[in-house]
């Protein structure tokens, strides 16, 4: 796709961009030839999640306008997790279960961005790299005495959790000053001068802007892109049944395409800008569509964004096997799948008792409601009663939970 001279501008136009710390000095500096930009990612699971998308195709983007995009792992940082607009502090991991959720994430990095040594390639970097060797004091002499606790109060994260009367340990009261150095670490080690994080992250990108300026270093830029939320107000990237995961081990790739088939109508332009690759002349047009062709454009929302994620085969079967279930009723594949041993079917097991151990429904009420209503239906076949014990002499169902959420339960001996 062409793009214009302006990576500000075509940002801007997609609705990227939230807040920067000099806007128009970064749009100069664009503009001046390769810079190196960095996203950040703390390794508190082992995927990704829809949350981290439009950071993903920011990066994606810009190193299309020639500049070279650096994925900052926080090996490190994610020991003392960001308290960033959390009530509470984030679990501690194992250095085992750190490690392991770094090569789970790293798996969809090169989906959007070009890896390498050379040119704008981008590189993958883990802040334990420098942190795991700073003394105590060597940090407090670098960075700790460039800070007063008294405008670190005001930031909005912090002053929100102490207003609550939550806790706030200090280990959690110094991510600021960790994610700060990271930033003038990577301008000295990789020439990075550009920060990009989401809106909740403006605290943290600012004092590293600062940081580098108090240290007498060269003028580094922050940009934060809008806190997602769909039209109805709710954070983007949960569903009924959990966060929506980019490694297909977590969600499989068909069901992560219906989370976008059935986004709400006045998101579908938002998300089209935000996640596919369509021009914006196109995205237009399929934003002001009605009847049958609202539900074409959220085919191709769907489709756009599961190709990207998890490849164009990937996407055309998660819309063949849609096809199939909802118009010919044929054969299906990549379905997400239930397990059931058939010991547990012999012992009188419900599909109410199902339903709630899986998590796919929050209470045996909720299911009978769903079935009064008739949208609780095995092979297609309404179930007025789902108290009633399972068949034992089957080897699976196809399950819907009404019209946009499909499973395949399978028995196992």
């Amino acid at each position: 796709m062409n793009t214009p001279q302006d990576p500000i501008q075509f940002l801007q136009e997609r609705g990227f961009i939230h807040q920067s710390t000099d806007l128009e000095g970064l749009r100069q500096h664009l503009q001046q030839g390769c810079a190196t930009i960095y996203l950040g990612f703390d390794a508190t699971a082992d995927s990704l999640h829809v949350g981290h998308l439009q950071g993903l195709m920011v990066m994606r983007w810009l190193q299309r306008f020639g500049h070279r995009p650096i994925l900052l792992i926080g090996g490190a940082t994610t020991r003392i997790g960001d308290p960033s607009f959390r009530d509470d502090s984030r679990p501690m991991l194992s250095e085992e279960q750190i490690q392991s959720n770094i090569e789970g994430i790293c798996q969809t990095f090169a989906r959007f961005v070009t890896l390498g040594e050379s040119g704008n390639a981008g590189r993958v970097v883990n802040n334990a790299d420098w942190l795991d060797g700073m003394g105590y004091l060597q940090f407090l002499d670098q960075v700790g005495r460039h800070f007063s606790i008294n405008r670190l109060l005001t930031f909005d994260a912090v002053r929100q959790r102490l207003d609550r009367e939550h806790s706030l340990s200090f280990q959690e009261f110094g991510y600021t000053l960790l994610q700060a150095h990271d930033f003038t670490e990577l301008a000295k080690r990789h020439d990075c001068s550009v920060q990009l994080g989401g809106a909740d992250q403006w605290a943290n990108i600012i004092n590293g802007v600062e940081l580098a300026r108090r240290q007498g270093a060269r003028q580094l830029f922050g940009l934060t892109m809008p806190l997602l939320t769909t039209s109805d107000g709710r954070k983007m990237g949960k569903s009924a049944q959990g966060a929506i995961w980019l490694n297909p081990q977590r969600l499989s790739p068909f069901d992560f395409w219906q989370f976008w088939r059935n986004c709400d109508d006045r998101d579908i332009g938002r998300f089209l800008a935000l996640f596919s690759e369509l021009p914006l002349e196109e995205i237009t047009l399929l934003a002001k569509a009605q009847g049958s062709a609202l539900n074409a454009a959220k085919v191709r929302l769907a489709s756009a964004v599961t190709a990207l994620v998890h490849g164009e085969a990937a996407a055309q079967l998660a819309e063949t096997t849609a096809q199939e279930l909802f118009v010919e009723g044929g054969a299906l594949q990549g379905l997400t799948t239930i397990s059931i041993s058939r010991a547990t079917l012999a012992g009188g097991c419900s599909l109410t008792e199902l339903l709630e151990r899986e998590g796919l429904q929050p209470s045996r009420g909720a299911t009978h409601r769903l079935a009064e209503g008739g949208g609780l239906r095995l092979d297609g076949q309404a179930i007025n009663d789902p108290d009633l014990a399972l068949a034992t002499d089957r080897d699976g169902w196809l399950l819907s939970l009404g019209k946009k959420r499909h499973y395949r339960i399978q028995v196992e001996n």
